[in-house]
């Protein structure tokens, strides 16, 4: 797995370099970690809806397209909840905390830059934005062209993270140890749920 805060922004160091341990901290957010003044706001149809949601969730993952792994991630998140591909809106007025996830495919990061668009042109509800994980389409190295147009697209999040592929999801089998990349990420993630005070609007 890769973290990288936004690459436009910042350059890398040595503490958002993968390692052969486990991280104990998380890279700081990039510069881009709210919506962004002049932003112009994609068309309509380019927009993942609004939704009220019920009840209470540590972090809010929205799949930016069908099969993008947003039921997988949540199960995986100690009290996430998928937000069935709609920007999630809190009764509460408190701000969502939100983890964008699609597929490594061009389907899936062009539907990840559509809606990092909607968030940095301010066409969404006020959300907390922890990131973007793309998680592999296929078994195997993920190609060149792709891995380098997701770095592009990761720079318009705080954060990304590229996850492998998992086999053994393939065939139902939703209990096979995790390696050591999403072991990261859960950390990482729950890192940031834990240190980062929930906002009112």
């Amino acid at each position: 797995m890769e973290l990288f805060p936004n690459p436009w922004i910042t350059a890398p160091t040595p503490e958002t370099q993968e390692s052969d341990t486990l991280a104990t901290d998380v890279p700081a957010a990039a510069v881009i970690s709210a919506p962004l003044r002049g932003m112009v706001e994609p068309d309509t149809a380019d927009r993942l809806e609004h939704r009220t949601v019920n009840g209470a969730a540590s972090v809010w993952v929205l799949g930016v397209h069908g099969g993008a792994g947003e039921s997988r991630l949540a199960d995986l998140l100690d009290g996430a909840a998928p937000t069935g591909h709609c920007w999630p809106v809190a009764p509460s007025g408190a701000k969502a905390r939100v983890l964008l996830v699609c597929r490594s495919d061009m389907r899936g990061l062009t539907a990840a830059q559509r809606a990092l668009t909607q968030w940095a042109s301010g066409a969404t509800p006020e959300v907390d934005l922890l990131g973007l994980a793309v998680l592999a389409d296929a078994p195997g190295k993920t190609p060149k062209a792709l891995r380098d147009f997701a770095s592009i697209i990761g720079g318009g999040a705080p954060r990304l993270w590229l996850l492998p592929w998992v086999e053994p999801w393939r065939h139902g089998d939703t209990t096979a140890p995790l390696n050591r990349d999403y072991q990261r990420f859960i950390t990482d993630v729950t890192t940031l749920v834990t240190t980062t005070p929930r906002t009112t609007l």
